[in-house]
């Protein structure tokens, strides 16, 4: 049998991400209460990393550990991968060497092509056009906050990065209304579009009535030599406390961080009570661990 792979956050159906979500209360309950749980035991993950990471490395080394199991941290400068070998001869070697890959990379056909020589289930760890990872964690979080998601409207303010694209598919699987404002020249490809999504040119009006409001940095690893330009361009798409009065008064606020405090985000929204970008951010340690057990062992009742 192929494995399965999480290579967007499309490729699981509702009813898997909603088994996912459950894996991870359960889990988080039982970190919680200091409880040993180790199905993974024996068992390894490969990380691969070709972009540097804080939370990435953390939640996937750390969560691995937490389930018995062991992670091998792999620099792609420092590996064959960055000495010219193949993604596809990697991607046969790494997978008879391990149970499970994490790939955080730049094209998303660099993923692909890994996984369709991978004999083990490979995880998009980021690309530049997914980030499912964090999705999954910020889903789950509004879930574990606010309650179900469905019919509910979430404002995306800024660039139509890989977290705004994994935000799209989110938006179809759990049938929720999403509010895109982004500037001139930043705006959703057209071939992403669906008819859960809104554009606003206004980004205020794209935070109205929202039950979350959510960003990201302006300028993303690979387009630092754009930066300066981005700031310009990004200038009246700030998040600010005026922005949240827009949205519901019960909204949330998040973000995937690191995050620039007077660019992006105003520091008395992140810093202020609607926030819950720590809460976020721990999450990723928790629907992770779901994840990694439903790729290596299949669907787990919860006790």
């Amino acid at each position: 049998m192929r494995p399965r792979h999480f290579l967007q956050f499309s490729d699981f159906s509702r009813e898997e991400h909603e088994h996912l979500f459950a894996r991870t209360r359960w889990i988080k309950d039982r970190f919680k209460r200091y409880e040993r749980y180790w199905p993974l035991e024996d068992r390894t993950l490969a990380m691969i990393f070709e972009k540097p990471s804080t939370r990435t490395r953390m939640s996937f080394e750390a969560g691995m550990h937490q389930l018995g199991g062991a992670a091998i941290y792999l620099y792609a400068r420092d590996s064959q991968l960055g000495r010219g070998e193949s993604v596809e001869d990697a991607g046969q070697v790494i997978s008879r060497m391990c149970d499970v890959i994490m790939v955080r990379t730049f094209e998303q056909d660099i993923i692909e092509r890994f996984a369709r020589n991978s004999r083990v289930p490979v995880i998009n760890g980021l690309t530049d056009e997914y980030h499912p990872c964090q999705i999954l964690a910020d889903v789950y979080t509004f879930i574990e906050q606010r309650g179900p998601i469905r019919g509910r409207t979430v404002a995306w303010i800024g660039d139509s990065n890989n977290v705004c694209n994994t935000w799209l598919q989110a938006a179809a699987v759990f049938d929720f209304k999403l509010q895109i404002s982004t500037p001139p020249g930043y705006e959703v490809e057209p071939e992403r579009l669906n008819s859960n999504m809104e554009i606003f040119s206004d980004p205020m009006h794209a935070a109205r009535g929202a039950d979350l409001v959510t960003t990201d940095v302006w300028t993303s690893m690979g387009f630092e030599a754009e930066n300066e330009a981005r700031c310009h361009a990004f200038a009246d798409f700030q998040v600010d406390a005026e922005m949240m009065k827009a949205a519901k008064r019960e909204a949330l606020f998040m973000h995937c961080l690191p995050a620039h405090r007077g660019e992006e985000v105003a520091a008395e929204v992140i810093d202020g009570p609607q926030s819950v970008v720590f809460d976020e951010a721990e999450n990723r340690l928790h629907t992770q661990k779901a994840l990694l057990e439903y790729l290596l062992l299949g669907r787990i009742a919860g006790s």
